[in-house]
């Protein structure tokens, strides 16, 4: 009973092989390819793969970009099942105002964090930053209810948002310091600022409005980059979104 959890973001296709379709689950095999090279994956990373017995996935690149997903996995006997957020589920409330438009792997991330914190014992609220082309920070309260978020731009839109607005400004990525003495770190440094002074603001509201300790969750290729910035106490969970449709996948 293996299953396929697929995760197609602006950049990156990512992958786990688990070997029951339900929290808990052992991750088999995973990986990642760059967009512009999925077209490939039936002949290299999936070749060798025992056939999983479902999958589902979430998709936010597009149609275009999810057939072409599709179009890899018929070297298995499989249905390509995606995800389409709806007003509740896993013990989660969708409080967007038009639910079904809120970002596939946003709500399976929200998913993910639920189940995390009930495995714990934990009915605490929950803040889900997802570091990636763009930054997601959304909020769930201690009963799963989804109060809401921000969509910021990611390091690299940034950056290229600046080349494009200013004279002077393309130059070579910098790092992350607290006193930026050249334009490459200043760059850098300020973009992770903006983030970092985002979340930590998130994260006081959030604990304003329930009145209890919120957990603090990262995921995404870019949390390693950000972490380093951000003074409430966090985990990053690389798996986030992976565990939110292992529970979709088991309700259903």
């Amino acid at each position: 009973m293996t299953f396929l959890a697929i995760d197609i973001g602006n950049t990156r296709l990512k992958w786990g092989l688990y070997d029951a379709p339900q929290p808990g689950a052992t991750l088999l095999a995973h990986g990642a390819a760059f967009l512009e090279t999925i077209d490939t994956l039936a002949d290299t990373d999936w070749k060798a793969l025992p056939a999983p017995t479902a999958m589902l996935g979430c998709a936010v690149a597009g149609d275009v970009v999810r057939r072409r997903a599709e179009e890899q996995l018929e070297i298995w006997d499989l249905e390509p099942r995606w995800v389409v957020p709806t007003a509740q589920d896993c013990g989660v409330i969708n409080g967007y105002e038009h639910p079904n438009r809120l970002g596939a792997d946003r709500w399976a991330a929200l998913i993910g964090a639920r189940q995390r914190a009930l495995a714990t014992g934990s009915r605490r609220p929950a803040l889900i930053v997802m570091v990636g082309t763009a930054v997601t920070v959304d909020a769930i309260d201690a009963d799963g209810r989804f109060l809401g978020g921000l969509i910021l731009p990611g390091f690299g839109l940034m950056l290229r948002a600046l080349e494009m607005g200013t004279a002077g400004l393309k130059v070579p990525t910098g790092d992350v310091v607290d006193f930026p003495k050249n334009t490459s770190d200043a760059l850098m440094s300020g973009g992770a600022a903006a983030l970092a002074g985002a979340i930590e603001r998130q994260h006081r509201r959030l604990v304003q409005v329930t009145g209890a300790s919120a957990l603090l969750l990262m995921t995404g290729g870019a949390a390693v980059k950000l972490a380093p910035l951000v003074h409430p106490p966090f985990e990053i969970v690389d798996s986030l979104i992976f565990e939110g449709l292992l529970a979709l996948q088991a309700q259903r």
